[in-house]
């Protein structure tokens, strides 16, 4: 009996892919039955060289196979599917069962051993325990793939974000050297050393946004959960990037509500959210433009609107300004300000914190960033009263 796989009922069920491979035709009817009822997608082969052909094209999630059968035996079978993909689950059926043989089974690579007869509720189980161990094997692959992706991602920051201000200050040290002597060394060492410093300061924000992002990803960042008063930390950050503002030729103003707003989350890890926006609303805005922080409660949750007056940004891009070290040019402009890792340690900020970040922008009008937090519980809070000194504890 070779028979192709159901796929309406695989598609509808969503079920796993299993093979089964024997040479008793009542045996693998009734195999097909009891698997197909659960919803897997069952193809069953009474000859053994045939369902090996078909195991190895296909990759089904488990192969269930008979040891005793004539032709290519199912031990040969399991050494032979194991030696082209250990990833593939093997059931072994047969029965002949002995502790030798199931050992020996095991050896060359079948997962679980089931002795003839068995109920349908034992092939169930050994099949579902065979999935079981299908996804972990799967689970562990992809982790695997995104550890290798984030050692890629680090090399390519090492070599592409390091490396640029690294060689500028090499170029200054040596533009250093060759000053000694010459005439007005003393003031063209002050500004090559200047530059060093700017240089220097670049590579403190990258790694430290680095480290901030890798903490992040491990979902290590916020780690506590204090009440936190929304409108004392917004005044906080609007008055220290108040010189940053002045020096860019850009007003900055602070809109908040007259209630108390109540958060719970890592004080630092919020400060760095709305300093990243902040910052941000300066460096893309344009001289004499203006930066508008405002504070609002809608239902069970904060937002608070960031938007500026400058360049905007294109639609094509805005789906690209949360992926790490993505900054917006400007014409052409090859050294836009930041690190590139700003809105990506934002988004993953908020997103610990329960709330989320949403972007609307228009080239030429300016760009906001929303951010939506959930307030803190009334119930913790009340409607408007402060909290109590014993519950900030």
């Amino acid at each position: 009996m070779d028979s192709t796989f159901d796929r309406r009922a695989h598609d509808d069920t969503g079920g796993a892919r299993v093979i089964v491979i024997d040479d008793d035709y009542a045996m693998g009817l009734s195999c097909r039955k009891i698997l197909e009822k659960t919803g897997y997608a069952v193809q069953v082969f009474e000859d053994g060289l045939k369902g090996l052909e078909a195991v190895l094209a296909q990759r089904p999630d488990v192969v269930v196979v008979d040891l005793k059968m004539p032709g290519i035996s199912g031990m040969e079978i399991i050494e032979r599917v194991h030696t082209a993909d250990p990833d593939l689950v093997m059931v072994v059926i047969t029965g002949y069962p002995t502790i030798g043989t199931a050992v020996e089974a095991i050896k060359v690579g079948a997962f679980d051993f089931l002795p003839k007869p068995f109920t349908p509720d034992e092939l169930r189980l050994v099949v579902r325990r065979a999935l079981g161990q299908r996804r972990l094997l799967l689970d562990s692959h992809r982790l695997e793939m995104e550890r290798e992706i984030l050692k890629r991602r680090f090399v390519t920051f090492v070599s592409h974000q390091l490396k640029s201000p690294l060689v500028a200050i090499r170029q200054y040290m040596d533009v250093l050297l060759r000053l000694e002597g010459t005439v007005g060394a003393a003031e063209q060492r002050k500004e090559w050393l200047a530059r060093s410093s700017q240089r220097c300061d670049q590579l403190v924000r990258l790694i430290e946004d680095w480290l901030t992002l890798s903490r992040a990803e491990s979902s290590e960042l916020v780690q506590r959960r204090d009440p936190l008063d929304l409108s004392k930390a917004l005044k906080d950050v609007v008055e220290a990037s108040r010189v940053h503002a002045e020096k860019r030729q850009v007003s900055l103003g602070l809109t908040l509500p007259d209630r108390e707003i109540m958060v719970e989350g890592d004080a630092g890890c919020v400060n760095v959210v709305f300093s990243n926006l902040v910052d941000n609303a300066i460096n893309y805005n344009r001289p004499e433009g203006r930066v508008s922080v405002t504070a609002r409660v809608e239902g069970p949750e904060v937002c608070v609107a960031v938007a500026d007056t400058g360049r905007g940004i294109p639609e094509a891009f805005r789906s690209m300004v949360f992926e790490e070290f993505f900054r917006v040019s400007d014409h052409g402009e090859q050294n836009p300000p930041g690190t590139g890792l700003g809105l990506p340690i934002t988004r993953k900020i908020v997103s610990e914190m329960g709330g989320r970040i949403d972007l609307e922008s228009e080239v030429g009008v300016g760009s906001t960033f929303t951010v939506r937090l959930p307030l803190l519980s009334a119930k913790r809070t009340g409607p408007t009263a402060p909290l109590q000194e014993e519950e900030l504890k």
